[in-house]
């Protein structure tokens, strides 16, 4: 057995890889378009050190309370109901043969409407107002969430079903610790692609009818020819999209412990 110490040592040098391979390739684009727009003198293309040098004057803290927290609002909304929706309808068609057979033909003709194209018809419904921005993001996530749990759930595995079954382990107990354990890994990830899609419409959504968030934002700044603070607003959606992402990742390993341990005792396994 090693050495505590040895453990130790061996756990911060493999974070400070993790970190490296994290922040490696975006320090070297970051570090390209510095000196790749440093003498630019295009208005639409300024350079990274003016954006950076706009950037505390724009994002103060009333701007994020103003714009930044009603669009992570809504996307939290919009990914939730996506999540609740796509995963139980996926249980089901997944679960029932027939229900799949009547269900398959619309579900992919419904999947094949973008839906940024949905958005005038959402307005006529649902209004101008938060509700119009949510469904907007519910309807462009629920597709990788439903389609991978319908896929997750027709993958489990026969023995393990049958074993369930001959166990007297039915009903809510079944479909908690046999269905939903087995395809959570194909549901976290069809919840992954539903994340960045969320965040495409949440921008998509706010430009328009709205008074506030990012996409409103960045296409006032656009608009108002205030170019700088445009490419100011492109950062804080890249940086909140790669904040999410993090904390998605943190997410799923806590939950997905066991299924990371598994894979890693395969590779270990001679």
């Amino acid at each position: 057995m090693a050495p505590v110490g040895a453990r130790g040592g061996g756990g911060v040098k493999g974070v400070v890889l993790r970190l490296f391979f994290v922040l490696a390739l975006p320090a070297l684009l970051f570090t390209i378009w510095w000196f790749a727009s440093d003498s630019s003198t295009d208005v639409f293309w300024p350079p990274l050190r003016t954006i950076l040098r706009t950037f505390p004057d724009v994002w103060t803290g009333e701007r994020f309370e103003d714009d930044v927290l009603p669009s992570v609002l809504r996307l939290s909304a919009g990914y939730a109901v996506a999540a609740v929706v796509g995963i139980g309808i996926g249980v089901v068609i997944g679960s029932y043969r027939r229900v799949r057979a009547v269900c398959e033909p619309v579900l992919e003709f419904l999947r094949a409407v973008p839906p940024p194209v949905l958005v005038p018809v959402i307005m006529l419904f649902a209004g101008i107002d938060h509700t119009m921005k949510i469904v907007v993001i519910a309807s462009g996530c629920v597709w990788p969430i439903l389609l991978n749990t319908v896929e997750g759930v027709r993958a489990v595995d026969s023995v393990m079903a049958e074993t369930a079954r001959s166990y007297g382990i039915t009903g809510i107990a079944r479909l908690k610790d046999v269905v939903l354990r087995s395809a959570s890994p194909q549901i976290f990830a069809g919840l992954r692609q539903a994340l960045s899609i969320g965040i495409i419409l949440m921008v998509i959504s706010e430009m328009f009818a709205a008074s506030d968030g990012l996409g409103f934002t960045v296409v006032q700044f656009q608009r108002s020819f205030a170019v700088p603070e445009m490419w100011t607003g492109i950062l804080v959606l890249g940086l909140l999209g790669f904040v999410l992402s993090v904390v998605f990742q943190l997410v799923e390993r806590r939950v997905l412990g066991w299924y990371h341990g598994l894979r890693a005792s395969a590779r270990r396994s001679p």
